[in-house]
């Protein structure tokens, strides 16, 4: 691995504290940080959280820190991944995010540049790059998780718009969205994997219905949408009608990357200070699984600069995307695991009643999210064992089925 900073990324280094110091205030690492979420469960909360999450995401654009890397003609900075690492780097010491803005970004943006027209790119990149319009990723299905490829939301043509019928399940935050990315069957007659058609649906238009569900955590961050004869014109579809899978690749592989990447809920120094304040350090069980979560961190860690020394240097070879993903996931499990068997008895309280207002009782709960969301681990096992290792691939016996022939959920 090299590390080694340029004269030019040191200066970018600079350019960025100088930013951050006149603009955001250093975490503190208590309940007064707003970057952790809602201070509580309600919508009014939710909205409020958003809604400074927005105003960070237009402090990046007018200042010139959104999209790093994205080209200049979409609003964006124009820079390297390097660049954007660094940024990512000195930003984490400060109490601000974009929050789910920045999913949004990773999964809207891409297919909108690599396959959209003129005209698409012109009319979405620069209001979501600044936070003005909201999205959210309409693809899971009651029937269609894990495969997706065999979704049946219908769109049938009708003159110059298509009229979508049908539901859409684990829409995260689609009840503040404006825009949605979504994938419908077009064509039955083909090969689940083809006949699909991928476009940008108005949020507001009529025939959309948007159910949050309640979590077990009491939270609604995700929502079931129904799809009742609502119209979407032509206009609308990012590269081909019935093509729209190559788009929605272009989605995935976004996704797992964005899961892998990140942290996951609060780090080995926050467990460690609960196994203090609970008084068992000394325990040797809970030793041991300290220092499991401790080795997991790391590893974590060195995946993570291994990807950042084949971006800023050219070396080496990146880890694959669903590796991170699940080995995040996983030790995730483990982590929170750990913490309510170091509360003991406590760890069968909540909220007010629990240790910390309930933090790492909801992390148990939340945790299932990122073990599901993008593809579940086992789906990513597989690509691992396809993508990484080259193993042959599982039996299709349906691959080249006509969508409607094939037996259903």
């Amino acid at each position: 691995m090299n590390f080694d900073e340029t004269p030019e990324q040191a200066a970018l280094r600079a350019e960025i504290r100088a930013f951050l110091d006149a603009n955001a205030s250093r975490k503190t690492g208590t309940d007064a940080d707003w970057s952790r979420g809602p201070v509580d469960d309600s919508h009014e909360a939710a909205e409020a959280y958003m809604a400074r999450c927005q105003q960070w995401q237009r402090t990046l654009f007018d200042n010139g820190w959104a999209g790093i890397t994205w080209p200049k003609e979409f609003g964006g900075r124009g820079g390297s991944a390097a660049d954007a690492i660094i940024f990512g780097q000195e930003v984490a010491a400060y109490d601000v995010t974009a929050g789910f803005l920045n999913a949004a970004l990773s999964l809207v943006g891409p297919p909108i540049m690599r396959h959209g027209n003129a005209a698409q790119q012109e009319r979405y990149l620069r209001p979501l790059l600044r936070g003005d319009e909201l999205w959210c990723q309409l693809f899971s299905e009651p029937g269609a998780g894990s495969d997706l490829a065999a979704l049946g939301t219908r769109a049938v043509r009708d003159g110059d718009q298509f009229i979508v019928n049908g539901q859409k399940v684990w829409n995260s935050e689609a009840q503040h969205a404006d825009f949605g990315i979504l994938i419908t069957r077009t064509n039955p007659d083909a090969p689940k994997h083809r006949g699909i058609t991928f476009f940008i649906v108005d949020m507001h238009t009529p025939g959309i219905e948007v159910r949050p569900l309640r979590q077990a955590n009491g939270q609604s961050h995700f929502n079931e949408v129904f799809f009742n004869d609502v119209p979407i014109p032509v206009e609308n579809v990012i590269g081909e009608i019935d093509n729209g899978w190559p788009v929605t690749r272009t989605v995935l592989t976004s996704e797992a990357g964005l899961i892998g990447g990140g942290g996951g809920v609060a780090g080995f120094a926050t467990l460690l200070e609960t196994a203090r304040r609970f008084g068992r350090t000394d325990d040797p069980v809970v030793r041991q699984g300290l220092a499991d979560v401790y080795a997991r961190e790391r590893m974590l860690s060195l995946m993570g600069l291994r990807m950042q020394t084949f971006i800023m240097n050219g070396r080496g070879r990146p880890p694959h995307p669903s590796v991170m993903k699940n080995f995040m996931t996983q030790s995730s499990e483990i982590k929170t695991s750990l913490a309510l068997e170091i509360e003991g008895p406590d760890g069968m309280l909540d909220r007010a009643d629990a240790p910390d207002s309930g933090f790492w009782q909801n992390a148990v709960l939340t945790q299932f999210a990122s073990r599901i969301g993008g593809g579940t681990n086992e789906v990513h096992r597989n690509m691992i064992a396809e993508g990484a290792l080259g193993l042959p691939r599982d039996a299709q016996p349906d691959k080249d089925l006509p969508w409607k022939d094939i037996l259903k959920a």
